[in-house]
């Protein structure tokens, strides 16, 4: 069902979409830099379990029935944009989203809760799984819907782990940071100019047929 040549293949296009700077290692890289590795583990927990949430809504359908209604469409379109828009702001407002000080530390589990939803309520991830996922797919193999399940939970974990150890080598740089104020303000920043581009490039976004 899942030939090695098109698993290599697979395995080596998912690091080069993981690797590509996006809200979601930037969200792990900020909390691996303002509370440590475990915080950096659960927000890219997070954010494979939303990658997960797109492939199963991928496999059972739920994204073509998205894709097909302009009102379904446009409220997650609008939920995911604003949402990323808002932590954007947050992140330059406050400037807190990478913050050394204990007391400006966020709750484990909204850490957590924050990698999910910017994947759960970020259309984008569940359009590419869409158009990715079938790539690599083929009903002479066996089931569709398990093939992609195992493509698309290889992809979580994937980026799960990689995220956890780019944010867990961020922690690392904590020291060093705390240090120098003007570095912090500077990555709050650039996080808060990430999510917003991101937000409006999910807003931008256009139903496709």
């Amino acid at each position: 069902m899942f030939p090695l040549d098109i698993l290599f293949t697979y395995l080596a296009a998912c690091l080069v979409v993981v690797l590509a700077p996006g809200p979601d290692n930037i969200l792990a890289i900020s909390r691996g830099l303002s509370q440590g590795r475990v915080a950096a583990c659960l927000s890219s927990a997070g954010a494979g379990l939303g990658i997960m949430f797109h492939t199963v809504a991928a496999a059972l359908g739920l994204s073509l029935v998205i894709q097909a209604s302009p009102v379904a469409f446009w409220v997650v379109k609008a939920a995911g944009g604003l949402y990323l828009l808002w932590l954007g702001y947050k992140a330059l407002a406050s400037r807190d989203m990478i913050s050394f000080v204990p007391s400006s530390h966020q709750p484990l589990r909204k850490v957590f809760l924050t990698g999910l939803l910017s994947n759960v309520l970020n259309p984008k991830p569940g359009l590419f799984v869409l158009a990715f996922l079938p790539q690599f797919v083929n009903a002479g193999r066996g089931s569709v819907t398990v093939q992609m399940l195992v493509y698309g939970a290889i992809f979580a974990v994937m980026s799960a782990v990689i995220f956890s150890i780019l944010g867990s080598w961020a922690s690392k740089l904590s020291l060093w940071l705390q240090r120098r104020p003007r570095v912090g303000t500077g990555l709050n920043v650039g996080a808060g100019l990430t999510f917003i581009a991101s937000g409006l490039s999910v807003l931008a976004l256009k139903q496709r047929a």
